[in-house]
């Protein structure tokens, strides 16, 4: 994500095609920039996250590979995506072994759902994403896409804050 701050009036006033590029580096899915784009004009901050939250609720089990292909790996942030890096800092400094264990159980998750293990990172240690992936790990398809659903909910709500706060 680019560091520019952008008021709620600037991104409502903002031509379509222009909002839904900045929406694409909160959120990969294209649907979900498309529906929040749509939501417009939105009255305060909390009606920005509301149409987030409507969005990502009306998404396909496509849309969400989508949203989930514009993350990284838990344990392996994107080098030099400050976004990808900040989110992940708990990994910053772990063990190996914690991260050969994250790469095991990732690699497990990924072979069971098809798409890599995503979870509001921010604020979590290595330990704690790793013992959230292994909870995860037995729940069926639908379940763990659901819960995929609220893990990208909170995190677009965190990039929409940053964006909105210029940090």
């Amino acid at each position: 994500m680019t560091n520019h701050s952008h008021t709620l009036d600037a991104l409502a006033a903002a031509d379509a095609a222009e909002l839904e590029a900045i929406l694409l580096e909160v959120c990969s899915s294209p649907r979900w920039a498309a529906a929040v784009t749509q939501a417009r004009p939105w009255a305060d901050r909390e009606s920005l996250l509301a149409a987030n939250a409507a969005a990502m609720a009306s998404l396909t089990a496509d849309d969400l590979r989508d949203a989930m292909a514009g993350h990284a790996r838990i344990g392996k942030p994107k080098s030099g995506d400050a976004t990808s890096e900040r989110e992940q800092a708990g990994i910053r400094g772990v063990d190996r072994a914690v991260l050969d264990e994250l790469g095991e159980a990732n690699a497990a998750y990924e072979a069971k759902f098809g798409h890599v293990f995503l979870i509001c990172a921010t604020g979590r240690t290595a330990a704690g994403m790793l013992a959230a992936l292994r909870e995860r790990h037995p729940n069926d398809a639908d379940t763990e896409a659901e819960i995929v659903r609220g893990e990208l909910r909170k995190i677009n709500d965190i990039r929409l804050g940053r964006l909105l706060d210029g940090s």
